[in-house]
């Protein structure tokens, strides 16, 4: 039985409208590519993102044969409906040349662009989690996540001093103390194998 209050998408002359695919978790751009309307069914379908391609006029499931799949956690439509954006949780690396998102270029330098603060978090997440695998020497990070009872002090700590900024120093102290809370407490729940990402549901769940 179809939905009433389906919005209609509006696929252009050749079949196929735009699918911007972002990180759930994140909302970081890892793609832009295209759907048909029988790609848009297998997507909805499967919970797994398919799309059409162009070059080779068939249909093309994202990670069939790298096992990187996009898996689907929302499907939203742009206001005139000729857009889509598919909200995903990655298994691997979106791009085919290995980065993670195929936006890994800055238009005048061709460079890795750095990361705007939307970011910050998801990059410290995946930080943390490189240190976690790669055990470097003499890393603070690990020093913490081998001593979460460290990592609890530090929180605490950097809570303190936080409150007091905002009582007695200036908006660039608060700024700093406050990147300190959110880096400790990160690590802390690292420490728990406890993702920012279950952090967000649960504020999420609170708006209400």
């Amino acid at each position: 039985m179809s939905n009433p209050s389906r919005v209609e998408v509006k696929f252009d002359s050749n079949g196929l409208v735009p699918c911007v695919v972002q990180d759930a978790d994140s909302g970081e751009v890892l793609t832009l590519a295209y759907m048909n309307e029988e790609s848009l069914g297998l997507t909805e379908q499967t919970g797994e993102v398919t799309f059409f391609s162009r070059s080779r006029q068939s249909l093309w499931k994202k990670g069939e044969t790298s096992g990187n799949i996009l898996k689907l956690r929302q499907l939203r439509v742009d206001c005139d409906g000729d857009a889509l954006v598919a909200l995903v949780e990655p298994a691997g690396p979106a791009c085919h040349t290995g980065e993670r998102s195929c936006f890994y270029r800055e238009l005048d330098t061709g460079e890795a662009p750095e990361p705007v603060n939307e970011e910050a978090l998801a990059v410290l997440g995946r930080t943390l989690t490189a240190r976690a695998a790669e055990r470097p020497e003499g890393s603070y990070t690990i020093e913490l996540l081998e001593n979460p009872e460290l990592a609890c002090e530090k929180v605490t700590e950097e809570a303190e001093e936080v409150t007091r900024a905002v009582r007695e120093e200036s908006d660039e102290r608060v700024a700093n103390e406050a990147a300190d809370v959110l880096y400790h407490l990160t690590v802390l729940l690292k420490s728990r194998d406890i993702g920012l990402e279950s952090v967000m549901e649960v504020l999420n769940g609170r708006r209400s």
